[in-house]
């Protein structure tokens, strides 16, 4: 094939490599073919796709993948699939792309690479590294009612720790969705338990889940690219004043909401790709059924850890048991017809209690690392994608509501002018008619403004979203390496323990005796 596609290629073609190839190099840095991409009247999802097709991994793509990748753009210009199958068979001289003359794109390359603003360039591995926090119980406080529960809040970022309560949390929450109404906040655990819940856990394991929720709440927030610079959280994350609370509204106060604050909100709409309403449904969908297999998911791997702890117990209770049983002091009685072992023996089950203790910590460590390294990392993603799913509920039911509802506000006003004009009324009248359509106008104007950078950022948390779905391989590492490392680690036991039954109980050739007739 590529010598064919070598053959056919258009003098086009080799012209803008020329234009666009450096001096020393006949490869074509991927960020120049990006830039050529951005020329074309394509949709940001169709050069998605062409970029994808060619891209190589290592920063560039070769003469021949450059070759392909204008067939591909002439291709979808053309209004067809950019699909490197369509090459194959293709017998007439490739099309040419509408890009403009081959030495208007001479500039490409030495443009300095702009980012368009509406794109996350991070990493999983950077966002994770943009802070650690931990939170935990201040433990002269541990035992006590729920309102007097407080938390040390540890940011390593920033390399101190605060005392917050559930009320500082409540409303540095309340705060950050008034000021990100456009981002995914997530949300945090409710502060009491609901009625009846308490009757299936425990008060302290109400806190420990509530601890473990704010934990998560806060890692998200302190590793969003957006939240991560801004001050009111920097405020809670650090202030050790007396009133966080007032010192987070005010903060609050001086900044407004992200639409007042950011350079790029008025002109949003100039950012978004053509199919941004499609882009948006595709990947609400997607998440919506990411989502539902990860609640699933997170529900085995729970039934799991709280089986490796019941398993802890059982295995704990049976040791004692066997050391119970070892330990009766009772006579054992001289039959006639048979000369009983039981004195010996139970002095030897009793022993067999330490490994069986041995067992049983095992089994609570493999039940602490499913739940640590599997169970909450799956919670933490799940927190995540809910708060995008509440996000795309917050854009539905409030900017586009509140935008329809004002259209039709203005289309009763001017059905009010018009009935105005045919009918004289007073002057007055429609002078005031005339003013209120005017700030009609003023209003949906700036809802069209809120409901396009709405749509920026919802894009901005798809990616964000996306960033972190790698995660899920993260977790299901740390799950294969808990069960290899808990069975072997058990294993190695049972096999000790093993070796002591046959020595204790083992014939005079080391076997032990059946336990039924063969």
């Amino acid at each position: 094939m590529r010598f064919t596609f070598l053959r056919s290629v258009p003098s086009y073609y080799r012209e803008v490599h020329q234009a666009i190839c450096s001096r020393t190099d006949e490869r074509v840095p991927i960020s120049v073919f990006q830039r050529v991409l951005s020329r074309t009247s394509l949709s940001i999802t169709v050069q998605n796709q062409i970029a994808e097709h060619v891209n190589s991994g290592d920063g560039f793509i070769s003469k021949v993948s450059l070759y392909k990748g204008l067939a591909l753009i002439a291709l979808a210009q053309q209004g067809k699939p950019p699909s490197p199958k369509l090459l194959e068979n293709f017998i007439q001289e490739f099309p040419k792309p509408q890009l403009g003359e081959p030495k208007e794109l001479q500039s490409l390359k030495m443009q300095t690479v702009q980012e368009s603003p509406l794109n996350l360039s991070l990493t999983l591995g950077e966002l994770l590294k943009k802070d650690t926090i931990k939170v935990e119980l201040i433990p002269e406080k541990k035992g006590l009612f729920l309102k007097h529960v407080e938390y040390q809040v540890t940011t390593k970022r920033f390399a101190v720790s605060v005392y917050r309560r559930y009320n500082d949390f409540d409303v540095f929450h309340e705060l950050l969705l008034q000021r990100y109404a456009y981002r995914v906040v997530p949300a945090l655990p409710p502060k009491r338990a609901l009625k009846g819940v308490l009757t299936s856990m425990s008060e302290r394991e109400f806190i420990e889940g509530r601890r473990r929720a704010l934990d998560r709440f806060l890692n998200l927030v302190a590793r969003h690219p957006v939240f991560s610079e801004d001050e009111l959280v920097k405020t809670f994350l650090t202030f050790s004043g007396s009133d966080v609370q007032t010192k987070l509204r005010d903060a609050c106060k001086k900044l407004g909401d992200e639409f007042m604050t950011c350079k790029y909100a008025t002109h949003a709409k100039d950012y978004l790709p053509a199919d941004i309403q499609s882009q948006f449904s595709s990947s609400r969908e997607l998440i919506k059924n990411i989502h539902s297999s990860l609640q699933k998911l997170r529900d085995r791997a729970e039934r799991m850890a709280e089986r490796s702890k019941e398993n802890a117990t059982d295995l704990l209770m049976f040791g004692k048991e066997l050391s119970s049983l070892g330990s009766d002091e009772s006579p054992v009685p001289i039959l006639a017809s048979c000369k009983s072992p039981w004195a010996a023996l139970r002095r030897s089950v009793k022993g067999l209690s330490v490994e069986f203790s041995l067992l049983s910590e095992k089994a609570a460590q493999q039940g602490r690392r499913e739940e640590d390294d599997v169970v909450e990392k799956l919670n933490l993603f799940l927190d995540l994608l809910q708060s995008y799913r509440d996000l795309c509920e917050r854009h539905e039911k409030g900017v586009l509501h509140e935008h329809q509802r004002a259209l039709q506000k203005y289309g009763v006003m001017k059905r009010q002018m018009l009935s105005a004009t045919v009918q004289p009324k007073e002057q007055v009248s429609v002078e005031q008619l005339e003013s209120r359509i005017v700030q009609q106008e003023n209003a949906i104007q700036a809802m069209e403004l809120r409901n396009y950078f709405s749509l920026f950022c919802l894009h901005q948390e798809s990616q964000l979203i996306f960033t972190y779905l790698p995660i899920t391989s993260h977790i299901l590492g740390a799950f294969v390496n808990s069960q290899v490392q808990g069975h072997k680690e058990m294993g190695e036991v049972w096999q000790d323990l093993h070796s002591k039954l046959k020595s204790l109980f083992g014939d005079g050739n080391g076997q032990s005796p059946p336990l039924s007739p063969k």
